[in-house]
């Protein structure tokens, strides 16, 4: 795929390395039926390739490892593999709307979400399940970032919650429902249809939360997080 890597970020993953795995994996399976075509004697274009043997049009077939033998051992002996690099010209974006139900406690100023529901367009996704629960980690990251999670300073720069006891994280019994929509489409520039998923989903949720909290109780909250503290104050400006 490429000799040096810098690591996986921006949603890369799967739309650039993807794309490189797909042009590695062409190129591997050109190989396997030129390869093949001499073992059966036909036009490698009418061969048919499966999870384990390549079929000609009468029936006969050739294992995958007799055709690396094959290429290996008697024929110009070479090993079947390939390398592949991807430089996208294109970068289609992901697009997700998030919708929030949550209860506010106007007594303490307490935020819960009770529900929350996200509709992705990531293109084709090459593995839903795992696309969906790339989408739940990240909203739940979200959520954290709305209601909890604040890095705190001192006057001389200095973290004053440095661990998981002062610095608040979501837990499992703390998550609301979820419901992830995978919406249908295709991204033709990327492999099979599909594009990033994996930042879309973590951008979501504070506005979609302070939305849900306008709607409740008619205050606007532009700093995060929304603490019981914070969301009583702007009420209370908001009464007078």
């Amino acid at each position: 795929m490429t000799p040096f890597d810098v690591g996986a970020y921006a949603s890369s993953t799967t739309y650039v390395s993807g794309m490189a795995v797909k042009r590695a994996a062409d190129a591997v399976k050109g190989q396997i039926l030129e390869v093949a075509s001499r073992i059966l004697n036909v036009a490698p274009d009418s061969l048919a390739l499966s999870a384990e043997r390549v079929v000609a049009p009468d029936g006969r077939s050739a294992s995958l490892s007799e055709v690396c033998h094959y290429a290996m051992y008697q024929s110009d002996q070479f090993q079947i593999g390939a390398t592949a690099s991807f430089v996208p010209e294109e970068s289609p974006p992901p697009f997700m709307a998030s919708f929030a139900e949550v209860a506010v406690d106007t007594e303490t100023g307490l935020v819960k979400v009770l529900q929350y529901v996200a509709a992705v367009d990531c293109g084709t996704p090459i593995n839903p399940k795992m696309a969906q629960g790339q989408v739940e980690g990240a909203i739940a990251n979200g959520i954290g970032y709305a209601l909890t999670e604040e890095m705190l300073f001192s006057s001389r720069g200095r973290v004053r919650n440095p661990n998981l006891f002062d610095y608040k994280i979501l837990g499992a019994l703390d998550m609301p429902e979820l419901e992830v929509i995978l919406v249908d489409s295709y991204e033709p520039t990327g492999p099979m249809g599909a594009k990033s998923v994996g930042e879309i989903a973590i951008n979501a949720p504070i506005p979609t939360i302070a939305n849900a909290i306008y709607d409740a109780v008619g205050v606007r909250l532009r700093n995060t997080p929304f603490t019981p503290e914070r969301v009583l104050k702007a009420m209370r400006e908001k009464e007078g």
